[in-house]
């Protein structure tokens, strides 16, 4: 009776056991880890703000191979395009008139608003989507699963954190509250294809309180079959 009894107590343990390793949080997470495990892979971002944002971020593009090397090209607000090779610290950037810089250059004088503020915003905050992934699911409340889609609810900090736009690591920060968003995620034969998140909340000016929000959508593609070539000004810039 008793070896029947601890039997069927170590039979329950390892059932709970493993619904706990394959929760939706881990299973998205797993997924995620598998999408950086691959040589290389592809992707596009497409960001939603309402009619009446001050600035409508246009689209871009980016590849990214399991070395650390990655490339990003960026439409900005006024749809100039932005392009950076990065690996690590060094990075090679191609302004909007054509020409190539080292990281050094294209952010000199980061610390005064403008461009050169933007461009190191970029690159201190540059993470590839299997990154972005793993750390969003670690800041959901829970996921719950409906075949290939997991959804859950982001906690109010996560939210709050995603809002705002930091222009350098430790930069300022402007006040948000009542932020709350929500994500989705996209896993086929165990690997990550896709998320979208969205935010909202209330951005404080002083006195002034604006709504805010967008919804990010970044969609995986050419896994396996991607290659990054940066030209020989670029590999100067970066060497």
């Amino acid at each position: 009776m008793e070896a029947r009894t601890l039997a069927g107590v170590c039979i329950l343990a390892a059932a709970v056991a493993i619904a706990a390793e394959s929760s939706p949080k881990t299973e998205v997470a797993d997924a995620a880890r598998k999408l950086a495990a691959q040589p290389n892979y592809a992707w596009t971002t497409t960001i939603t703000v309402p009619e009446n944002a001050m600035f409508k971020p246009g689209p871009s593009e980016g590849k990214t191979e399991k070395d650390g090397l990655a490339w990003l090209s960026i439409t900005t607000f006024d749809e100039n395009k932005i392009e950076f090779y990065i690996k690590g610290e060094k990075a090679a950037v191609r302004l909007p008139d054509g020409t190539w810089q080292s990281r050094a250059e294209a952010t000199e004088g980061a610390d005064e608003f403008g461009p050169a503020m933007f461009i190191a915003g970029l690159l201190d905050n540059f993470k590839t989507p299997a990154v972005q992934a793993e750390e969003l699911v670690a800041k959901t409340k829970s996921l719950e699963k409906a075949g290939e889609l997991y959804s859950g609810e982001l906690t109010e900090d996560a939210a709050k954190d995603l809002l705002v736009w930091r222009p350098r690591r430790g930069g300022f920060t402007l006040e948000v509250r009542d932020a709350k968003g929500t994500v989705k995620f996209w896993v086929k034969d165990g690997m990550l294809t896709k998320f979208v998140y969205s935010l909202e909340g209330k951005m404080v000016f002083g006195d002034n309180v604006r709504e805010i929000g967008r919804t990010t959508t970044i969609e995986i593609k050419d896994v396996g079959n991607t290659q990054i070539s940066p030209p020989e000004e670029a590999k100067k810039k970066m060497s």
